[in-house]
């Protein structure tokens, strides 16, 4: 004859996983209890559960509170009356539901253990498990496209195969992340950067502060829009061991590029002295405003100001990104003034034909045309 099932309470459950804990035999606790071994074995595994995650952080869902939800769905409550009970918002509840298989599939245990798998940590990179997308990946870098453009093609290339699609950071984590062996080491020297290292984001600012500099948030809203020419962004260009430099300059409507030598010397003199030599053959109206970032070498704004009747902007510490055009540049110019070299050796003629090869490129943002054309159409 077969055993009636009984429901267990509260404190008898609590019986069973101090027993289980002793060691004692599942069979002798059924049958003390009166229930399956089936039952007292589910029993052991959910408070093996709940003391596992007794520490987890108050923003994910316990096991108290996903059998509240399968109590829920039994009663037919909503999603909402289920959040208002847990103290949770109705969407984290719809998610949960959702992901332990909807209303009809919905038990507690299962959506905790799914929960722990997902957990885990660290995860498999998806790099690790297909070859053929790593050979595309390596393809694609060897080929010195970055791995946003290789991300991109991915999609692109494969728009029904989710096995072929990977994002960009998944890519640098492969590669900058020493525990992760999923790309050649090697490969990250095709890397338009060339580090072998990722640099943190979240750097101290450690210079000191520039007298009297007037902040970019200040800058007239005009300037921003890039409506009226003349407003230029500017910054050194660092050669080899930091020895060396180049100044570069960059209009913000045409994109036009000047280059002014500093060779070894970047005192705040030199610095003012090359730049003001630079634009001093260039109409007034076209050299209005310029942005710098917070280095050292432009201390002495207030000089260059009086000396050239150019305002000079600061950026905010660590934000390349607000004089984009000028970063974009120098990124361009890598190609012919790279890091490892001592840029003392370029004179003024070769830094004016390497700004001429540039300003002679067709800009996508320009609508394809150069930065010469419009330079040149502004003098006329």
């Amino acid at each position: 004859m077969a055993r009636r099932l009984r429901w267990v309470r509260p404190d008898e459950r609590a019986w069973v996983a101090g027993r289980l804990r002793e060691g004692a035999p599942v069979r002798e606790l059924g049958l003390e209890l009166g229930c399956s071994t089936r039952t007292i074995l589910r029993i052991g595994a959910e408070a093996a559960l709940v003391r596992r995650r007794l520490g987890q952080s108050r923003l994910r869902l316990s096991f108290a509170e996903r059998e509240r939800i399968s109590r829920g769905i039994a009663a037919a409550e909503s999603d909402a009356a289920i959040a208002r009970a847990l103290g949770r918002h109705r969407s984290t509840v719809g998610r949960e539901i959702a992901a332990g298989g909807g209303r009809r599939r919905y038990r507690a245990l299962a959506a905790e253990r799914a929960a722990q798998r997902r957990g885990r940590r660290p995860k498999p990179s998806k790099l690790a498990g297909s070859g053929r997308l790593r050979a595309a990946v390596e393809d694609g870098l060897e080929r010195c496209w970055s791995p946003q453009q290789i991300a991109a093609r991915r999609r692109l290339d494969y728009p029904d195969d989710q096995q072929m699609r990977i994002s960009h950071e998944t890519i640098y984590r492969s590669l900058y992340v020493q525990s992760r062996g999923e790309l050649r080491r090697q490969l990250s020297a095709q890397l338009r950067s060339g580090r072998s290292t990722r640099r943190s984001r979240g750097r101290a600012e450690t210079r000191g502060r520039i007298a009297a500099m007037v902040a970019i948030a200040e800058r007239p809203p005009e300037v921003d829009q890039r409506r009226v020419p003349g407003h230029w962004e500017g910054d050194l260009l660092i050669g080899r061991a930091g020895q060396s430099a180049i100044a570069t300059l960059v209009e913000r409507q045409t994109r036009y590029l000047l280059l002014a030598r500093l060779g070894s010397d970047r005192t705040t003199a030199h610095v003012i002295d090359a730049l003001a030599q630079r634009i001093a053959q260039l109409p007034a109206h076209l050299v209005q405003s310029l942005t710098w970032d917070q280095g050292r070498e432009l201390a002495a704004h207030q000089r260059f100001t009086d000396q050239t009747g150019v305002q000079v902007y600061f950026c905010d510490p660590h934000s390349p990104w607000q004089r984009g055009s000028n970063e974009n540049t120098n990124g361009l110019l890598r190609q012919y003034l790279p890091r490892k070299r001592d840029l003392a050796e370029f004179g003024q003629p070769e830094l004016d034909q390497i700004a001429a090869e540039l300003n002679g490129r067709p800009r996508k943002t320009l609508g394809w045309a150069t930065p010469a054309e419009r330079m040149e159409a502004l003098l006329r």
